[in-house]
């Protein structure tokens, strides 16, 4: 995994930064979960939103580190 990532002249671990993309991604597609009339059949939907982030985040994580070389970001 890229260890740091240099955004904007800031350096940040790079797990934040994919943790912020997936949280992201998570809140645009939490409008679209919400209209799906099977999530009011579930037990509670907070964790579907929870699963959801982190899915997205080792997705997110994974993608980046197939596509990404090291030294490219870092």
């Amino acid at each position: 995994m890229i260890e740091e990532i240099h955004l904007f002249g800031v350096y940040m671990p790079s797990a934040l930064f994919w943790a912020a993309m997936a949280l992201t991604v998570t809140f645009l597609s939490r409008g679209i979960l919400l209209r799906i009339p099977l999530r009011r059949f579930l037990w509670h939907p907070g964790l579907i939103d929870l699963a959801t982030f982190f899915l997205l985040w080792w997705g997110i994580t994974r993608l980046a580190d197939a596509c990404f070389p090291h030294g490219l970001i870092s």
